[in-house]
Formats: structure tokens, sequence, C-alpha cells
């Protein structure tokens, strides 16, 4: 009943919430408190008890999530626009790391809760940064381009460093100076991972294109096919030891990238798909473009419910005693300390102004992707009282950083977009 009528409230209200200084996440968070133990107790759920069903609430709305950040990106892979966000997306990540690793060791904090806390706070959230991502498949700015491509690479790209952290704590295999580590939690799952999800989405855009064509068939199924080519991706990315959340960020991108090549003129395209309607779903020239606009309209649909329900659950978890002078230190450690150094630090010589600098330095919201990670660690067996520091820190900093980031991102971007005055073909070609 609660959920129903939440679901109908969001939907009546959605236009007059754009309008608002709180993100919709922010919202969320606050009824997701307000339903939980500590006011109402209308949902009880505990991270040491819950840990499974945590972990794969969030590990869906993360797959989603970058799934459509992948479908949104038509930049090919060869263009220079890439540039910057592997670059964050790696290095900046890296040095973010290194800082909460430290400042979590200097805390206190052995060195593998120390290592988890940072891995799990380090990668950007690709399901609550909406606001500052590209705003259709032709986006070139710089900074939105940068932000989008970041937060769906850099959930798979922390992920070695949270099995690094489990090993140090005992859950997990390093083997002798590490090297099994290498072998088993970076290069063969990083590179498989990228390999798996682009040959699928490009054999499953292909194969769907040419039924469409060709034969008329698998029409209207864009809900079926996208929820199946994330599943099987992800299925067999579990089966095959590699990191799924690259993967599905890849088949989303390959998808995008198939689209873009079956289609020379970019906006003469997408207005013929948007003319013609279902129509194009078996044109000649369109079918391509057709299902990727499909696919990514159904994708957003989900990515929202997810939002949605993962802020619930984080709202739910937080409790007054979360909120110590340590986990309060770290969050804002994350948020005007750490993620701005690491991009200022890593950044120069790039090409971004110092405006879009220092908007990329600000917009490093943390979200489900650490809520996903926190999860996992804890259903690995991470426990003990240090255990219960890092939670809260976590949860902490989502909360902080919901607050800030998503409330800010609205206003910011809408005084940037203003700024540019629209596109730049000159620096943005690339």
């Amino acid at each position: 009943m609660i959920v129903g009528l939440l679901l109908i409230l969001i939907g009546l209200t959605d236009t007059w919430r754009r309008d608002m200084p709180v993100c919709a996440a922010a919202l969320y968070l606050v009824v997701g408190h307000l339903l939980g133990p500590e006011v109402f107790g209308f949902l009880d759920l505990d991270l040491r008890r819950d840990a499974a069903l945590l972990e794969h609430l969030t590990e869906a709305a993360v797959l989603v999530s970058i799934f459509a950040v992948g479908l949104r990106l038509r930049v090919p892979p060869r263009d220079r626009l890439w540039r910057v966000p592997l670059m964050m997306a790696t290095i900046t990540m890296l040095v973010t790391i290194a800082l909460l690793f430290g400042a979590g060791w200097a805390m206190g904090l052995a060195l593998g809760p120390a290592l988890l806390l940072a891995a799990a706070l380090a990668p950007t959230d690709p399901v609550l940064a909406s606001d500052v991502q590209v705003e259709h498949a032709l986006d070139r700015d710089r900074l939105r381009f940068s932000l989008t491509a970041e937060a769906g690479l850099n959930d798979g790209t922390a992920a070695p460093f949270v099995m690094l952290a489990l090993g140090l704590m005992g859950l997990h295999t390093l083997g002798p100076s590490g090297a099994l580590w290498w072998q088993r939690d970076v290069l063969w799952p990083t590179l498989g991972g990228l390999l798996l999800g682009g040959g699928l989405g490009f054999a499953f855009s292909r194969l769907v294109v040419w039924l469409r064509r060709e034969r008329e068939q698998a029409l209207g199924m864009e809900s079926f096919l996208t929820l199946g080519l994330i599943a099987l991706t992800y299925g067999l990315a579990l089966l095959l030891a590699v990191y799924g959340f690259l993967a599905v960020f890849a088949a989303g991108l390959a998808v995008r990238q198939v689209e873009r090549q079956d289609s020379p003129d970019d906006a003469q395209a997408l207005q013929e798909v948007a003319r013609l309607g279902p129509e194009a779903a078996a044109h000649p020239q369109q079918a391509s473009a057709y299902m990727a606009k499909a696919v990514l309209d159904f994708t957003l649909d989900i990515e929202k419910l997810a939002e949605m329900v993962v802020m619930i659950v984080v709202g739910t978890l937080i409790s007054d005693d979360a909120f110590t002078p340590l986990s309060i230190g770290i969050a804002l450690f994350v948020c005007f300390v750490a993620r701005p150094l690491a991009v200022m630090a890593t950044t120069p010589g790039m090409a971004l102004t110092a405006s879009q600098r220092r908007l990329a330095a600000w917009f490093g919201i943390r979200g489900v992707g650490s809520m996903y990670y926190l999860a996992f660690a804890v259903a690995q067996g991470a426990d003990g009282p240090q255990m219960k520091l890092v939670a809260d820190a976590v949860l902490v900093t989502i909360a902080l950083s919901v607050l800030m980031h998503g409330s800010s991102a609205t206003p910011i971007m809408r005084l940037y977009r203003r700024t540019r005055r629209g596109p730049r073909p000159v620096e943005d070609a690339g």
C-alpha cells in the first residue's frame, strides 16, 4: 500500500518536484527514514541480517543504470572525448582511493576496513547523477560526457580494490605477493568483461535489427529484449568470472554504437524516428535508431524505479547513532577534499575549461554503487567492530552526498547551460 501510494504521488507531482530545491533522491531518503524502525517502523532492514537481499537490490539498480549510461554515449570509442572520463575512472579514482584509505587508516581503521571504505566510496554513482549527465544522444559537452562515462565505468574499476580489501581481511585469496589478485581480480575480469559485453551488445543489436528489417519479427518487445540482454550479459559474466558491471556497460555502449554506424546523418535519423514512431521499428534505415531509443526510454523508466527503491532502503538503514564524528568526518572529507583534490590533481592538460574542472570536482555523487559494495562485503563475511564504523561512514556519506550534490545539480547545471549558450563545435569536435 505504501509503495503504491508513493508511486502514484511521485507520478502526480513530477513536474512540481522538478522545481523544488531538493532532488527526488533526497525525498526518497527521507521517506525511507520515516518508514524505518526509528520512526514508524513499517520497514525493518538490518545490514548484517539482510546483506544478501540488499546486495541483490543494489546490484540490480546499478546494472540497469550502467546499461542506460552506455546507451546514452553515442561518441565513437576512438574519439578524443573519451580521454577525460577514462582518466577520471582510473587515475582519478586511484588517487581518491589513496586519499580515503589514508584518511580511514589515520582514523584508526585497520588496513582491510580502511581499503574497503575507500573502494566503496571511490566510484561516482550512475543512478543519482542524471541531472549532470548527457542530455541526449548527440550531446558532446565535455563536462556532461565525462561525468556520464565516468559513472558508467568506475563502478567496475572499483571492484578489484574491494576484492583486495576482502583479501586483507582474510575473506579472499590474494596469492603470493598478490599474484592471484592481479590475474583473477584485475586483468582477466576487466578485459574479459569489456570484451564480453561489447560482443554481446553488438551481436544482439545486429540480430534484432536484421529480424525487424528482413522478417518483421521481434517488434514492440523492447522491455523483454532490454532485460534479456542485461540478464544474459550479467549471467555470462558471473559464469566466466569477469566483472558484470563493466560487461553490462559495454553491452549498452555497443548497442548505441551499432545505431551510430547505421545512422550516418545523426540529427536527421533521430528526427525521422520521432516522426515515424513505432513504424520505424522495421524501417530499413531507422530500425537501429528506433531500437536504441526505445530500449533507452524503457531503461530510464526502470532506472527511476530503482533509484526510489534503493534510496528508501538507504534511508531505512540510516540510524541516528550512525552520525558519529568519524562518519561525518569521512563524508565531509569525500565531498570537500578527496574528490576535488583527485580531480584537480589528475586533469591538468585535459580538454576541460577551468569551470568544467571545478564542476567535475564537485559532482562526485556517491550512492547506489557504494551501497552495493558495502552490502557485498558484508554478505562475504566482513564483520567486526570496525565494519560498523565503515558502514556508518558509507551510509552517512551517501546521505550527505545526495542532499548536497543531488540538490545542487539542477540549479548549477541550468546556470552552466546558460553560460555555455549551447554547443561549441570547435571545442567539442574531439
